[in-house]
């Protein structure tokens, strides 16, 4: 028995990152005031770790859409797996040309285009997408606030977030 509410949890659970940045960051500020010397500077330091796991944390929040949605996904040695109930594939992170959101789709999905030109469609409420996160900001040249911002705005359209330097020559040598 929890005397937890279910929303409650999960909101807490969404914003774990946070929580713990700013309990930490917190007690190294008191820490910090209370001490002198080398702990001083040693509260100084953990502070400043707080502030990036803080920092962290806002951007994963933002991404997180909760769970509950249709399929599975796995991000393991590079290579991203969607497990659905209609639908399914796995494509490499080092293979992917084109990163999108396609917002017309209820839930929206990201769709992730490789090298041979298959589409990996993945709904963004699937279990597990939120290890897309890290996935996604291993693509060279990715905007992680411009990943997050498009991801966000919820539009009804597709959008590009992220294509690959070289995705045009390569397209334009197939033909």
């Amino acid at each position: 028995m929890s005397f937890v509410r279910a929303e409650a949890r999960a909101a807490l659970w969404r914003w774990r990152e946070v929580i713990f940045g700013s309990f930490l960051g917190f007690t190294a500020l008191l820490w910090g005031l209370g001490s002198f010397g080398f702990l001083r500077v040693l509260a100084a330091v953990i502070f400043g770790i707080a502030v990036l796991i803080v920092l962290a944390g806002l951007q994963r929040s933002r991404f997180r859409a909760g769970g509950g949605g249709q399929g599975v996904v796995q991000v393991i040695e590079g290579q991203i797996t969607y497990y659905g109930p209609l639908s399914g594939g796995a494509v490499a992170i080092a293979e992917l040309t084109v990163l999108s959101i396609d917002g017309r789709s209820k839930p929206a999905h990201w769709l992730l285009v490789s090298e041979q030109g298959t589409t990996l469609e993945i709904p963004v409420t699937a279990e597990g997408a939120d290890a897309l996160f890290d996935a996604f900001n291993g693509l060279a040249g990715l905007r992680t606030e411009h990943l997050l911002r498009i991801k966000q705005s919820g539009a009804a359209r597709l959008q590009v977030v992220w294509r690959r330097s070289d995705a045009q020559a390569r397209i334009n040598g197939l033909n």
